[in-house]
C-alpha cells in the first residue's frame, strides 16, 4: 500500500471509530477533509558519487565529490545520487532540486569531526532567528527531495555538545576533563572548547543582531551547534528508511515545509545528547509521520511553530499532521507539542504509537509570552511503559514555577491576557495504557488562560501518583482506571470549572477520591463511579465550597 494510500485510510478508519462512538464533534469531522501529503517523484538517473571522486577509505575527505554529483544530478533534470557500501567522510552538504539522495546499506554518512569545514551561516533554532554553524545536510526553498536508502548518517556530535557532571559517570567526567575544553564557572558543566565556553556566558548569544556581521561571531563559533538536518521552506520532502545518529543539536529540523513525509526513518541519539531532539516539525503542513523508531537525548517526535512574539509575526502553524506507527525509547517525552508554538498547531493525529523510558509519555508545553493556539488535536492507541515522569502532561509553566494555593491561597495577581497568552484546546484522547509513570497525569492551565475543552476516554495507567487538574474547563475523564501507590488522593483539582468524571475506578483502595481546592472552583461531576470502597470521598480546601461536587451513580 502506497503511503498516500495509507494516510487517507487512516484518516477514514478514525473518523468511522469516532462516529461509531458516538462523537458527533464538527473538528472532527474535519479530518475528512484533511490533505495527504503529497509523495515527490525522481527520474531514474544514477549518478554514484564514485564516479565524481569519492573515496570510502575514512581519510579522504569527499565534500566536494558528493555536492558536485548533487549538482549535476539536480542540472541534469533530477534522479538519485547514490551513497555506495563504505564508509564515506564527508563535510556539509547542500540539497538541490529533484534529487533523492540515497543511502546504499552498509554505507555510513561520516561527518567530519573538523569543525573549521563548517561556516556560521544565518539560521534558525529554537524558534529564533539563530546563527548557527552550517548543518551537516540543508536544504531551502527546494521542492521534490528525497534522503533514502537504509545506511546510516553520523553527525559526530560528540565533538561539538557540552556535558554536565550529573549526566554521566565519574569515569566519563574524567575522561572529559582530560581531553581538554573547559569548565563553567561551578564546575558541573564541560565545555568542549574555549569559543563554546565563552559563547555559553553571553545571554542569548545566537540572537541576530543587525549591528553585527557573521565574522563577529567567530570568536563563540563553537557555541553554534548545528542540526544534522534543516530543510527549510521546501516542497515535497521524503525522509525513508535511513538511520540519523549522533547529531550535535537536534537531529531532524523541518521548518516552514509543505508535503513532508517520514517513512522507517530510524533516529538514534545518546540520552544526554544536549538538545538531541528526534524530530523537530516546526511551522510544517500536510505531513505524514510512519514506522519510525526514535531514541532521543531531548523530546522524540515534536511539534513546533515559532516562539514569542518572532513566532506570533511570522504566525505559520503547525497543521495537518499524521503521526502514525511509531516507536520513541529514550527522550524527554514521546509525543510533544512546544514550548514553542507562538504560531500555532492544529489538526494534528495521532494513533498507535509506543513509548518505553521516555521522561513524559504525551507532553503539551507552553509558557506566558508564547501566545499561539493549539487546537483540534487527536490521540488514539497509546502505549507506554516505564514513564520517568507523567504519562500525560498539560503543563503551561514550562521552565517556569506555579505558584501553590498553600502559599497563594488562589488570590495571585493575574496578568491580563495578551498576544502573548498561549492557549490549548480541543484535545482529544482515546486508548491509552502506561505501565509505570511517577504520575498519570497533570493539566495545568493558567489563572487568566484555562485549559479548555479535553477529553481523556479508555485510559489506564499504572503510577506512583494520581491525576491533578489546575486551572481548567470543560475537562473530562471518562472510563479512566488508575492504579497508584499514594491515593491521598486520587485525583486533585483545583480552580476548575466543567470538570466531569465519569466511571472513575481505582486498581487499589483509595484513601481519598477527589480532592477540590480554592475559591475559585467550579463545578464537578462525579458519575457512574463506585465510591463506596472509597476511605473519602472527597475533602474541601482553600475556599472550595461542598456545593461544587454532584455525585450521581
Amino acid at each position: 500500500m502506497h503511503l498516500k494510500e495509507l494516510n487517507l485510510l487512516a484518516i477514514l478508519l478514525f473518523c468511522l471509530c469516532l462516529e461509531a462512538n458516538g462523537q458527533k464533534n464538527t473538528a472532527v469531522y474535519s479530518w475528512h477533509h484533511l490533505p495527504t501529503a503529497e509523495l515527490p517523484s525522481f527520474k531514474t538517473d544514477t549518478f554514484s558519487i564514485e564516479k565524481f571522486g569519492a573515496k570510502a577509505n575514512g581519510f579522504t575527505l569527499n565534500t566536494q565529490s558528493i555536492n558536485t554529483a548533487i549538482n549535476a544530478c539536480s542540472e541534469h533534470g533530477g534522479g538519485v545520487v547514490l551513497i555506495p557500501p563504505g564508509f564515506w567522510l564527508t563535510g556539509p552538504i547542500v540539497m538541490k532540486n529533484n534529487v533523492n539522495l540515497h543511502l546504499s546499506q552498509a554505507a555510513v554518512l561520516q561527518f567530519t569531526s573538523d569543525k573549521s569545514s563548517f561556516g556560521l551561516i544565518e539560521g534558525n533554532f529554537e524558534g529564533h532567528k539563530s546563527i548557527r554553524n552550517q548543518s551537516p545536510i540543508s536544504g531551502k526553498d527546494l521542492q521534490n527531495i528525497a534522503i533514502t536508502g537504509e545506511g546510516i548518517v553520523d553527525g559526530y556530535g560528540e565533538v561539538w555538545r557540552a556535558m554536565g557532571k550529573d549526566n554521566v559517570t565519574d569515569r566519563d567526567w574524567k575522561a572529559l576533563i582530560a581531553s581538554g575544553g573547559e569548565l563553567s564557572d561551578d564546575g558541573r558543566t564541560w565545555y568542549p572548547s574555549a569559543s563554546y565556553a565563552k559563547g555559553a556566558r553571553i545571554r542569548n548569544a545566537g540572537y541576530i543582531q543587525t549591528v553585527k556581521k557573521l565574522g563577529d561571531y567567530q570568536d563563540i563559533k563553537d557555541f553554534f551547534r548545528p542540526n544534522l538536518i534543516v530543510f527549510s521552506n521546501c516542497k515535497k520532502v521524503l525522509i525513508q528508511g535511513t538511520t540519523f545518529q549522533n547529531s550535535a543539536a537536534w537531529c531532524l529540523h523541518m521548518l516552514q515545509c509543505e508535503d513532508l513525509t517520514f517513512d522507517g526513518v530510524h533516529v538514534r541519539n545518546p540520552s544526554n545528547a544536549q538538545n538531541g531532539d528526534g524530530m523537530d516539525i516546526e511551522s510544517c503542513s500536510n505531513v505524514l509521520v510512519v514506522n519510525c523508531t526514535i531514541d532521543a537525548g531531548d523530546d522524540g517526535i515534536c511539534i513546533k511553530s515559532g516562539k514569542d512574539e518572532e513566532g506570533r509575526k511570522v504566525g505559520k502553524p503547525c497543521q495537518n499532521i499524521l503521526i502514525q506507527n511509531n516507536v520513541v525509547y529514550s527522550a524527554h517525552g514521546g509525543f510533544v507539542i512546544g514550548s514553542e508554538m507562538s504560531g500555532g498547531a492544529h489538526d494534528i493525529f495521532v494513533s498507535d504509537c509506543s513509548f518505553f523510558g521516555t521522561d513524559n509519555g504525551l507532553r503539551f508545553k507552553t509558557v506566558r509570552g508564547r501566545g499561539g493556539v493549539v487546537k483540534n488535536i487527536y490521540i488514539r492507541n497509546i502505549s507506554m511503559r516505564n514513564i520517568v515522569h507523567d504519562a500525560i502532561l498539560f503543563d503551561m509553566y514550562y521552565f517556569t514555577k506555579a505558584p501553590s494555593l498553600a502559599q497563594t491561597g488562589g488570590d495571585e495577581e493575574k496578568p491580563p491576557v495578551d498576544a502573548g497568552t498561549p492557549q490549548f484546546r480541543n484535545f482529544y484522547i482515546n486508548n491509552v495504557v502506561c505501565d509505570g509513570a511517577n504520575r498519570a497525569m497533570l493539566i495545568r492551565g493558567l489563572p487568566e488562560m484555562s485549559i479548555n475543552n479535553i477529553h481523556l476516554e479508555n485510559i489506564s495507567i499504572k503510577a506512583d501518583h494520581g491525576a491533578e487538574i489546575i486551572d481548567a474547563s470543560d475537562v473530562s475523564l471518562t472510563k479512566v482506571m488508575l492504579l497508584c501507590k499514594t491515593t491521598q488522593p486520587l485525583v486533585h483539582i483545583e480552580n476548575s470549572n466543567k470538570i466531569t468524571i465519569d466511571n472513575l475506578a481505582s486498581a487499589a483502595k483509595p484513601y481519598l477520591l477527589l480532592s477540590i481546592n480554592g475559591k475559585y472552583m467550579g463545578q464537578v461531576d462525579l458519575l457512574h463511579t463506585d465510591i463506596s470502597s472509597a476511605g473519602q470521598v472527597a475533602e474541601f480546601k482553600y475556599g472550595a465550597d461542598k456545593s461544587a461536587l454532584t455525585i450521581r451513580k
